[in-house]
């Protein structure tokens, strides 16, 4: 009969490494998560009651510049003086409202650039670029 020391050792008994594996995780973690620092904040608390859209939102605004250099105002074409008094009358009625410029791709960028500056006079900040998705 053949004693146990006389058993071949083929395999490695891998329960420690895995073991020690297991414990580096831990400490892993521990340490990283220890070290996250935030600030403390009050957060806005969510209502139980459905959202509803509200009936004095501000409209966007589109501007579209076209090639040939015409801006139009919500599909109304406009001058450049027209367009700054329009808005300065929907700003002074409204303080807040979207704006998107619209402009088509082989149109002058001076144009565009008019309509930003224009933009920026009348003090309108929600200000958008309208694009189209990359195929």
């Amino acid at each position: 009969m053949a004693s146990a020391d006389d058993k071949s050792y083929d395999d490695i008994n891998v329960t420690p490494m895995v073991d020690l594996y297991l414990v580096l995780l831990l400490i892993f973690i521990i340490m990283t998560t220890a070290g996250v620092q935030g600030l403390k904040v009050q957060l806005p608390r969510a209502s139980s009651k459905p959202a509803t859209a509200k009936l004095d939102a501000p409209k966007t605004q589109a501007i579209t510049v076209d090639n040939e250099g015409h801006i139009r105002l919500n599909a109304t074409p406009v001058t450049l003086a027209e367009l700054e008094s329009k808005l300065g009358q929907l700003k002074a009625s409204t303080p807040e409202f979207p704006v998107v410029v619209r402009g088509f791709s082989g149109s002058q960028y001076q144009n565009i650039m008019d309509v930003l500056d224009l933009l920026g006079r009348v003090g309108i900040t929600q200000i958008g670029l309208a694009t189209q998705p990359a195929k």
